[in-house]
């Protein structure tokens, strides 16, 4: 885009100082990112362009956003912390909206950018485990006493019972005549249905209680300053309100796989009980205190259960004809699924280890 089109988009916003430049900021696959730079000793800036077709109610994100960030705002305040380093920012426009609306029809949004950070791509130590662990679980202590509505902003996220709608759908439909060669990976989706629903029923009956959730445990929407210490969660485009579970079964899915997620040669593939301890401890550190029984409980199952449900989206989509997931080959879809399955595989067979982990590590910083 040209210099000139985004400086009078960000010439909408409550920007302090004059713009020196603008320039694109990473490869996002979702929103295009750009960092604003100002001249003097005013702050600079992160713009965005939202991507419509992934987040349909921008608005309705934003004021999500604000809520949260507002929450967290709060706490810093009261805990004598940074609130320009240890929260985003949102700007409003000049009429005093989160978003701009362009001519057409694109939604911008602008935050405050927080200079002197580091940002890892990837979790390949222990050490990082644990910090990305940390990082999760500071963004929801801070929110555990949160008790605002907010939007849901992906419809049936990690619900379980919407995406088995979706899978019979799926089935009966059949759509890229897939289904009669694939009863082997179809039974490893029914054969766990029950055990599934079973565990989402806890949500739905208040067992397991909603709270606030980031939904994209990347270690990369974490910021670290300069010694190597968790400031904030950033990225908070997919914050709702679900199961504090998601959040850790997700990153258990992410950061414990010893191979990738697509991996040809499944052999490489399973979960790595060092990483699992690792990244456990630094979420405990900061959430074992704010954390129902029943959630410290069925911990470690969701890990199972978000794998679990990623094998059956990839699987879906392969039977769908690969209308969701972007590929680079023909059965891509079916690759991830088996990769996936794989990983589930390993999941279920140190399942009582990981069970023994979170109890012991709870109780330690439950005692503290």
């Amino acid at each position: 885009m040209k210099t000139e089109s985004l400086c009078n988009i960000a010439s909408q916003f409550r920007i302090q100082g004059n713009i020196e430049s603008i320039n694109s900021l990473g490869e996002g696959f979702i929103n295009d990112t750009y960092i604003v730079k100002t001249e003097g000793n005013a702050p600079d800036y992160i713009i965005q362009k939202k991507n419509k077709s992934i987040f349909p109610d921008v608005p309705a994100m934003m004021d999500n956003i604000s809520k949260v960030t507002d929450h967290i705002r709060k706490r810093v305040i009261n805990a004598g912390g940074d609130i320009m380093r240890e929260v985003m920012t949102v700007v409003p426009n000049i009429d005093g909206k989160l978003y701009y609306q362009d001519n057409d029809g694109e939604f911008w949004v602008v935050s405050v950018y927080i200079p002197d950070t580091i940002a890892y791509d990837r979790a390949d130590s222990v050490e990082l485990a644990r910090k990305g662990g940390q990082g999760i679980g500071k963004f929801q202590a801070l929110l555990s006493d949160f008790k605002a509505p907010l939007a849901e902003t992906i419809k049936g996220f990690h619900n379980i019972r919407h995406r088995f709608n979706q899978w019979d759908e799926s089935l009966s439909k059949d759509a890229a005549g897939r289904k009669a060669d694939l009863t082997r990976e179809i039974e490893w989706i029914e054969s766990r249905r029950s055990k599934m629903l079973d565990f989402w029923k806890l949500v739905e009956d208040g067992t397991i209680p909603m709270s606030v959730t980031h939904n994209d445990t990347k270690i990369n929407n974490i910021l670290f300053d300069t010694n190597g210490d968790v400031l904030c969660a950033i990225d908070l485009d997919t914050v709702m309100l679900a199961p504090a579970l998601n959040d850790f079964g997700d990153a258990i899915r992410s950061y414990t796989n010893t191979g990738a997620e697509d991996d040809p040669n499944l052999e490489n593939v399973e979960i790595s009980i060092p990483m699992f301890e690792a990244y456990t401890d630094g979420y405990l550190s900061e959430r074992a205190k704010t954390l129902t029984r029943s959630e410290i409980e069925w911990l470690a199952f969701s890990a199972l259960y978000i794998t679990y449900e990623q094998v059956l989206r990839f699987l879906m989509d392969y039977i769908d004809g690969d209308t969701y997931y972007k590929i680079k080959k023909p059965e891509h879809n079916l690759q991830r699924t088996h990769a996936q399955y794989k990983l589930l595989c390993s999941m279920e067979r140190h399942y009582d280890e990981m069970k023994n982990i979170v109890d012991r590590i709870a109780e330690k910083y439950q005692n503290l």
